[in-house]
């Protein structure tokens, strides 16, 4: 078929470009044993890939002079991908070479008073063009952007939905703007979402195809990947199982203008300062979600005291009655408990959770703990926007 040996060179090429993501560096030996290919072909391939700008030449291996023991490196500069984590209080925004290295940084806290705040585009821009400094680089360097905010836009009309709490969000005209005044092509996922991506690429989900991410922090949700893929629902609102109804919370009518439902006011963060003062323990002050975090924490720190223990069985119960309809309904292969409300109770919490669905639910999958704790909707962000980048910058067939 005419083409046939471009579209080979290209597939080889990416299977060349892949296993120095992995890898870092690699020899051309080295490169042709995990390809299969022969030495000069591999020399051909480095040589295209060096061309092109998007492998770099280090160095030799140590010990071992000579051509033959030359090692080959992803050219960091072949592109860079920016995200955003956007939350009520600020927007924190990184940048990433190709490699996956974060290179720069920054956050814009919003004003207190809402009055204060400016537009919403200024706010993206500001706090894009503050990381993108700190990466020695400009807006034109971006390759793309990915935004991940509360709730999600709906696909069907460009609005976003399930995210009240997120001020200035909900213009019609909201993703036009950001589209005129950005460079680059932006992507919009739910918070959640972006954290599931992040613990499949980078944690405790790697090498699962159907699992649950269930994330307390701020709020309560749930994000689902079925075979292998994130499913969004019709409107963008899948996962939104803080508006579910649970036996043990109060019924909520118009969960919308609520904004709340009965999964989260049964288990959200909120509901741990309540708990402890059941079981004798003081909470202390902070939001929500510190709360819940020191009181977790500090319930896990003390395995043989019956106060803490009551706590974390009361909590435990709770998460459970919501996670069995998930499960029930899903059969995932997995559950993922991600968010400081869900992390700080560490294994003991971990493990009361699992033999509690155990009691409520006929499927059992396994409960893990979420490993990616340092801003995992930012680097779930990343990893979109550097999947995508990397199948556009890494296709040489074009």
């Amino acid at each position: 078929m005419a083409g046939t040996p471009r579209v080979l060179r290209a597939m080889n090429d990416r299977a060349a470009l892949d296993l120095l993501l992995e890898h870092g560096t690699l020899s051309r030996t080295r490169i042709g044993k995990l390809t299969g290919l022969s030495k000069p072909t591999a020399s051909q391939l480095l040589a295209r890939l060096e061309a092109a700008g998007l492998v770099l030449a280090t160095g030799t291996s140590e010990g071992r002079p000579g051509p033959g023991a030359r090692l080959y490196a992803l050219n960091p500069a072949a592109a860079h991908a920016a995200g955003l984590d956007v939350t009520p209080d600020r927007i924190r925004a990184a940048v990433a070479d190709i490699t996956g290295r974060t290179v720069g940084t920054h956050e814009v806290r919003a004003p207190t008073r809402r009055a204060d705040r400016p537009p919403v585009v200024r706010q993206v821009t500001d706090a894009l063009d503050g990381a993108v400094k700190a990466a020695g680089l400009t807006r034109d360097d971006i390759h793309r952007l990915v935004i991940g905010t509360p709730g999600a836009f709906d696909p069907n009309t460009g609005r976003l939905r399930y995210a009240s709490h997120l001020p200035g969000w909900h213009s019609p005209t909201l993703l036009g703007d950001l589209a005129a005044a950005l460079p680059m092509p932006v992507e919009y996922e739910n918070d959640v979402n972006l954290v599931a991506v992040a613990e499949q690429r980078l944690g405790a989900a790697r090498g699962h195809d159907d699992f649950v991410l269930l994330w307390n922090q701020e709020g309560l949700g749930a994000a689902l990947v079925l075979g292998g893929r994130l499913h969004r629902g019709w409107t963008g609102g899948a996962g939104e199982v803080g508006f579910l109804p649970v036996p043990g919370a109060p019924l909520v009518r118009q969960v919308g203008k609520a904004g709340s439902g009965g999964y989260q006011e049964l288990a959200g963060s909120q509901a741990l300062v309540a708990l402890a003062r059941e079981a004798g323990l003081a909470a202390p002050t902070g939001s929500p979600a510190e709360t819940a975090a020191a009181l977790l924490a500090s319930a896990a720190r003390h395995p043989g005291d019956e106060r803490h223990q009551r706590l974390l069985r009361a909590y435990a119960t709770r998460l459970a009655t919501g996670l069995a309809s998930l499960v029930s309904v899903l059969d995932p292969e997995l559950v993922v408990l991600s968010g400081t409300s869900l992390t700080s109770g560490g294994e003991p919490l971990r493990a009361l959770v699992e033999a509690e669905l155990a009691d409520l639910a006929a499927v059992r999958p396994r409960l893990v703990t979420g490993d990616v704790t340092e801003h995992p909707v930012l680097r779930g962000a990343l990893e979109s926007a550097l999947a995508a980048t990397r199948d556009e910058v890494f296709d040489t067939s074009r």
